[in-house]
């Protein structure tokens, strides 16, 4: 099963924009991995939300835990296939830094409020800006100067892209897959916020073990068997004890199915990976079914209920409101924003300034300003 002759070789790499002598104790990986982990957009993550907002329990997940629980899952990926561990380390880490605040619903109110100018926003666009320019921690040069191969995983982690149609990853090489290590994070991602929504959802109390078994290929059988070895546990226990044996089955069946296809497309070096026509790594037939299963299952128990439909249209429309604050009155943004604009689009530095609040941070701004 291992696949190491694909592992993205460390001789290989392409160099940091800005060069610097190697490290006497760690590689080029892990040094990007302790960068982004010191940044402080990495550290805002804990205050924004991943799904269920924190004024509903202080037990629900942020962004932040989020993240830690994909990197978890990216690194037995890596070593179970042998691929680089740093390097999907440092990608999983990096996957969510440039999310706004109030999860996907804040990306989609920045994203109508910056097409009203003939622009958008993308989080993964944004994460690129943070990087390259936002952080500022070093006296030689902008940003967190990670290597060629962490900013091509972050820009294309979730998604390919061909020659011209997105300007800022044109030095990316468009048109490409990217290598093994990145094709992993996209869905190592999607078990961990598939089982970590429904774990949430379970404990808020939207739904029960048998409402999954109901709607969930394999997971009754998996409830049986638990049922069956701990008939006195009481649900919230057996759960957990389900909820493990579900994510062992989307892990190993991603891990079988990216070596299954592997094998089958004849790939023998990087090259081979990028130079294919699709992306490698899957999960077997019987896994993607549930995964399936279970992101139908959260949309329709989760992500739909009232409650959290309601806490995206108050961040929207927060969000949209703050926005135009801004755009008419620019320097109430901190002066290193400010400045800014003339140097750039006065939307663009409105954005990136939203963009860049933890949730938190956003309410008491709103409060203030909004009243």
């Amino acid at each position: 099963m291992s696949l190491e002759r694909l592992r993205y070789p460390i001789d290989a790499l392409r160099g940091r924009r800005y060069p610097e002598a190697p490290h006497r104790y760690r590689n080029e990986f892990q040094r990007d991995r302790d960068r982004i982990v010191h940044a402080r957009a990495f550290r805002r993550l804990e205050d924004k939300t991943q799904v269920f907002g924190g004024r509903l329990s202080d037990h629900f997940r942020n962004r932040l835990t989020h993240t830690i629980e994909v990197s978890q899952i990216a690194r037995t990926l890596a070593i179970s296939l042998g691929l680089a561990e740093d390097f999907t380390e440092a990608l999983a880490l990096a996957h969510d830094i440039g999310h706004p605040p109030f999860a996907h619903a804040g990306e989609e109110a920045l994203d109508r409020c910056m097409s009203a100018f003939g622009d958008s926003f993308d989080h993964n666009v944004h994460a690129l800006h943070i990087v390259e320019s936002f952080e500022v921690r070093y006296a030689r040069f902008p940003g967190l100067n990670l290597t060629f191969e962490v900013r091509e995983g972050m820009v294309k982690h979730s998604r390919d892209f061909a020659p011209g149609e997105r300007v800022e990853f044109d030095e990316y090489l468009p048109g490409l897959r990217p290598p093994l290590e990145a094709q992993l994070i996209d869905l190592a991602d999607e078990v961990a916020y598939n089982s970590a929504d429904l774990d949430d959802g379970h404990a808020a109390g939207l739904f029960n073990m048998d409402d999954i078994g109901a709607a969930l290929p394999h997971y009754a059988e998996l409830a049986a068997e638990i049922q069956f070895q701990f008939p006195g546990a009481p649900e919230k226990v057996r759960f957990q004890e389900v909820l493990r044996r579900l994510i062992d089955l989307l892990v190993s069946g991603l891990i079988e199915g990216t070596a299954q296809a592997v094998q089958s497309s004849g790939a023998d070096s990087v090259q081979d990976v990028r130079r294919h026509p699709h992306r490698l790594v899957t999960m077997t037939p019987a896994a993607a079914d549930t995964n399936r299963g279970l992101k139908k299952f959260l949309y329709d128990h989760v992500y739909s209920t009232p409650a959290l439909v309601d806490e995206r249209i108050r961040a929207c429309d927060g969000i949209e409101r703050l926005f135009q604050f801004f755009l008419d009155h620019p320097c109430e943004m901190p002066e290193g924003h400010a400045e800014r604009i003339g140097l750039m689009p006065a939307h663009r530095v409105v954005c990136d300034y939203i963009a860049g609040m933890t949730d938190g941070f956003f309410r008491r701004t709103a409060a203030r300003l909004l009243a």
